[in-house]
């Protein structure tokens, strides 16, 4: 049985028997329990996207699936039935993310570490702007979305984590008091950061911005995802990219990562000409709407560019080019260094033996 293999008609059967048995006898019968992330909406009633979607394969698959055969989040459940043409919504917010909690911190400091009520226009501005963010997709929002409510009991859960507040803690997470943290830190530096988010959402050059390839899991950001996406991106620019490479080779330089000395040329031939990443040496509560200079970028190898990116804060190709000779210089006489090692590898592995 493929899962997920669904028509809408099969959909469409497993409405008309949840409408004839009843919600409850429906979700019984096949053993579902009442959906908790998403449900279905169908001609103006709903039902629960996770149930229906199992019992629509009976029609198609010859059984329905049972509920720990699969979820009914966005990666199972809710993304069959989207795919089958069914508008799907959220029964619940998603989790507020770094950035979202970046804005409404700044908020609260900026109110001297006190919460605020849903009436302050301040708060109202707030709503209207995290609705606005490229974050979470539509249908993973539901009509309560970042309402001044919501944005005024995060404002209390933040304010009520600071280190002189006497009181009760209101409910918050972990990331509320990481942020708050980072406030207390760097107040200038996460000032910008806000800042710049705020100003990235009145240009519409966030929400321009390409869909991330990649999630950064290893890539450590306080600032948030939203300048770290911006960052890629002009880290990416293949034009800026290309005028970097010819002004360097023009000034007498070798494509070598500025950091470790890693060549691709020297160590793939042919395949490994003209390749070198681009890293944007500006931080990221910085990097304002201003054109990025060729002086803003430094040449780096993909190791060296992610270790860069993997703690906050970023070191630079300088810092780190200096760690990694202090610990070329701390090896033992006639151990073999980091780069040269890392050399050794590809050699080894092009050997016919190791080919074989």
């Amino acid at each position: 049985m493929r899962r997920g293999a669904i028509t809408r008609e099969s959909v469409l059967k497993a409405l008309v028997e949840h409408d004839e048995l009843g919600r409850d006898a429906f979700l019984t019968k096949y053993g579902f329990g009442e959906a908790r992330s998403y449900v279905l909406v169908h001609e103006g009633q709903e039902y629960d996207s996770k149930a229906v979607a199992g019992v629509a394969h009976k029609w198609g698959q010859g059984r329905a699936l049972a509920p720990d055969e699969f979820s009914g989040g966005k990666d199972h459940a809710a993304a069959w039935l989207k795919r089958a043409g069914f508008q799907v919504k959220a029964i619940k917010n998603p989790d507020w993310a770094r950035d979202e909690i970046i804005l409404a911190c700044h908020l609260v400091m900026e109110n001297g570490w006190k919460g605020l009520d849903a009436q302050d226009s301040r708060v109202v501005e707030l709503s209207a702007l995290l609705q606005l963010l490229p974050i979470h997709v539509e249908a993973e929002r539901n009509e309560k979305f970042r309402n001044p409510n919501g944005v005024a009991r995060k404002t209390f859960d933040i304010a009520t984590r600071h280190p002189e507040y006497q009181g009760k803690p209101t409910n918050g997470g972990a990331l509320d008091v990481a942020v708050l943290q980072e406030f207390l830190a760097r107040p200038e530096e996460m000032t910008e950061a806000a800042q710049l988010i705020h100003q990235g959402v009145a240009t519409g050059e966030l929400q321009s911005l390409p869909p991330t390839e990649e999630e950064f899991d290893d890539y450590s950001a306080p600032e948030g995802r939203l300048l770290m996406r911006r960052h890629r991106a002009r880290e990416r620019n293949k034009g800026l990219r290309a005028k970097k490479i010819a002004a360097v080779l023009k000034q007498g330089g070798t494509l070598s990562c500025e950091a470790c000395g890693f060549d691709f040329e020297e160590v793939y031939g042919d395949r490994g000409s003209g390749y070198i990443e681009c890293h944007h040496v500006v931080p990221l509560h910085e990097a304002g709407e201003g054109r990025t200079k060729l002086g803003d970028l430094a040449l780096i190898c993909a190791n060296c560019h992610r270790m860069i990116h993997r703690r906050a804060p970023w070191p630079t190709p300088a810092e780190l080019r200096a760690t990694i000779e202090h610990r070329r210089a701390s090896q033992p006489r006639g151990s073999v260094g980091i780069v040269q090692q890392r050399n050794k590898t590809v050699e080894r592995s092009s050997t016919p033996e190791d080919r074989r």
